[in-house]
């Protein structure tokens, strides 16, 4: 999952005094009346300013007609159970999205775990069975700790699901936990660079010198490259220098409620 900072004004600090043990229950909770959303983040067409796709980051409402980030609850549940459920749930409201609106292409997370998940595939293959153009519009996102958990089972995974018309994009690229031998036998259409390597890299030469390397990998594996975490116009200027495809950060705003318009925007 992508980082997300604090606004400036949080509107949810009561849930981060929660004691550990209330996570599982809020969730719980949210899950079973269906107090779940998307928040919509553009990708942004690095040369062009041109919003290619979202990413929909999952939310819980909080009864008050308030979103809370996934950094409230997330971390509190990601390897449990809830968060198999919780990727259940940002699956539906994501094929739910594409339904609605056919000018939409949308990205949602998944991790290795939701494979094994005989609901969430069921979730999966309805949908696309609903839709004749949805998987086409569909990229699913999972991250490079995550594929490496079970490299055979996620190769599997996409070769089955890719005749549907799913693309696939590697989250945190470059975090190091891939092996090039499983990089290549994966196939992913996108790497989204881990913004680690994108944080100050208008003046960080080591940054510079590390995210052009990732680019050139991408290319060469035919994957398009995505800088994850862009919060500055001097990063957003490197990055276009160093021939990354796509831009997508707070630059541009924070995930909203509705989707933007795939019209182009002011670039830096």
């Amino acid at each position: 999952m992508p980082s997300e900072a604090d606004p400036p004004t949080d509107p949810f600090a009561h849930a981060m005094a929660l004691d550990a043990a209330d996570i599982p229950r809020l969730v719980r909770a949210a899950l079973a009346e269906r107090r779940t959303a998307l928040a919509y983040q553009p990708v942004i067409v690095a040369k062009t300013g041109t919003t290619v796709f979202h990413e929909g980051l999952i939310r819980l409402h909080d009864g008050a007609g308030r979103l809370l980030p996934a950094r409230h609850f997330l971390p509190g549940v990601e390897e449990t159970e809830l968060g198999r459920d919780l990727d259940r749930a940002a699956l539906r409201e994501g094929l739910e999205a594409l339904r609605r609106d056919p000018h939409l292409r949308l990205s949602i997370n998944m991790s290795a775990r939701s494979i094994g998940d005989g609901r969430w595939r069921r979730t999966l293959q309805d949908g696309l069975d609903r839709g004749p153009d949805l998987g086409e519009r569909l990229i699913l996102e999972i991250s490079e700790g995550s594929a490496m958990i079970l490299p055979e089972l996620v190769g599997r995974f996409m070769s089955e699901i890719r005749p549907r018309g799913v693309s696939f994009a590697l989250d945190e690229f470059g975090a190091g936990r891939t092996a090039f031998r499983h990089l290549r036998g994966f196939l992913f259409d996108i790497a989204k660079i881990d913004p680690h390597f994108v944080r100050g890299i208008g003046a960080d030469t080591d940054n510079q010198v590390l995210c052009g390397a990732l680019v050139a990998v991408a290319r060469q594996l035919g994957m398009a490259s995505i800088a994850c975490g862009v919060e500055t116009e001097a990063e957003a200027r490197m990055l276009g220098r160093i021939g990354v495809d796509c831009l997508q950060g707070y630059l541009w705003g924070r995930p909203a409620r509705q989707p933007r318009p795939a019209v182009r925007m002011p670039l830096p």
